[in-house]
C-alpha cells in the first residue's frame, strides 16, 4: 500500500516547512521522499487545484503561508475536501499580534533573506582571513573594498569587523622592502581605502608592541627614522591611487569602521546620482 504523502505548500520557497516536516517525519522513521512541495503559492486562486491534487492522491498538508488571505483559503479549501492540514505559521502569528499588539508584516520569504545575511557573513569572514595581509593578490579583484596602511594600523581587525556587516574585506602592507601587488593599480580607487596614523602615536604602539615580546629597544621597528620612511611611503602610494585616506589615530575599531561604513555609504549616494 502507497504511504500518503506530505504537501508542503509555501508563499516563498517552502524551506522552512519542508525542514520542519521532515524532521518530523524522522521521528517515524520516514524519509524526504514522502514529501512533496509547492512553493511561491502566493494567490488564492492557486488553492483549490493543489488541495483537489493532495485529495486524489490521500494526502496531508503542511503549510508557512504568511499573506492571511491566501492562508484563510488554504484551510477553508483543505476542511472542504477533507484534506488534513498542518498550519505551522497561522496560530504562531496570531498569538504573538496578542502579545506584541502588532500586526505582522505577513511577508513571504523573510527566513530567507535572513539566511542569505548570515552566509554571506560566514563568506565575508572567510574572504578576509584568506586576503589578510596581503597574501592573496588576485583577491583584491574580488573584493568589496581593500584597506592599506603600514603596520599597527589595524587593518586585520577591521577587515574582520566589517566582514561582519557582509563585506568582503582584503588588506594590504605598505613596506619599504616589498612592492605592493600591481593588482592594487587594477581595481577602482574608490575601493580602497588608506588607513594614516601619527608618527607618535605609532611610536608608542610599536614600542609596546616589541615591549610585550621582551624585544624592547631591539632593532628599528619603533625608531622614528623607520616610521618616517614608512609613512612617507604611504602617502605616495594613497596619492599616486588617488584613494580615500583615513585617519585612525587615538581611534577604536568600532569607530574607525564606523568612519568606512559612513564614506562608503557618501560614495554609494555620489554614484547614484550619477
Amino acid at each position: 500500500m502507497t504511504q500518503p504523502a506530505v504537501y508542503v505548500v509555501s508563499d516563498s520557497t517552502g524551506e522552512t516547512a519542508e525542514l520542519v516536516t521532515r524532521a518530523a517525519l524522522m521521528q517515524f522513521g520516514k524519509s524526504q521522499q514522502f514529501i512533496h512541495r509547492f512553493h511561491h503559492v502566493d494567490t488564492p486562486d492557486m488553492i483549490e487545484e493543489i488541495v483537489d491534487l493532495v485529495a486524489v492522491n490521500n494526502g496531508i498538508i503542511v503549510h508557512t503561508i504568511v499573506v492571511e488571505e491566501v492562508r484563510e483559503e488554504l484551510n477553508k479549501t483543505a476542511k472542504k475536501f477533507g484534506v488534513p492540514i498542518i498550519d505551522i505559521f497561522g496560530p504562531l502569528l496570531a498569538q504573538l499580534e496578542e502579545t506584541y499588539q502588532i500586526k505582522p508584516l505577513s511577508e513571504p520569504g523573510m527566513v530567507r533573506s535572513l539566511d542569505e545575511a548570515y552566509f554571506r557573513k560566514v563568506a565575508a569572514i572567510e574572504f578576509a582571513v584568506e586576503n589578510d595581509d596581503g597574501r592573496n593578490p588576485r583577491g583584491l579583484l574580488q573584493a568589496d573594498y581593500v584597506l592599506i596602511g603600514i603596520s599597527r594600523t589595524s587593518k586585520t581587525p577591521l577587515s574582520q569587523y566589517l566582514a561582519l556587516k557582509g563585506l568582503k574585506v582584503a588588506n594590504v602592507p605598505i613596506v619599504p622592502e616589498a612592492q605592493v601587488p600591481e593588482e592594487l593599480f587594477e581595481i577602482d580607487p574608490n575601493k580602497i581605502i588608506g588607513l594614516k596614523i601619527s608618527k607618535e602615536k605609532l611610536n608608542q604602539i610599536r614600542e609596546k608592541r616589541l615591549a610585550s615580546i621582551g624585544l624592547s629597544g631591539v632593532g628599528n621597528y619603533a625608531s622614528h627614522d623607520r616610521i618616517d620612511a614608512e609613512l612617507e611611503i604611504f602617502t605616495e602610494l594613497t596619492n599616486k591611487l588617488g584613494c580615500y585616506v583615513l585617519d585612525v589615530t587615538n581611534k577604536a575599531i568600532e569607530e574607525t569602521a564606523n568612519d568606512i561604513l559612513m564614506h562608503i555609504g557618501e560614495i554609494a549616494d555620489e554614484n547614484l546620482e550619477l
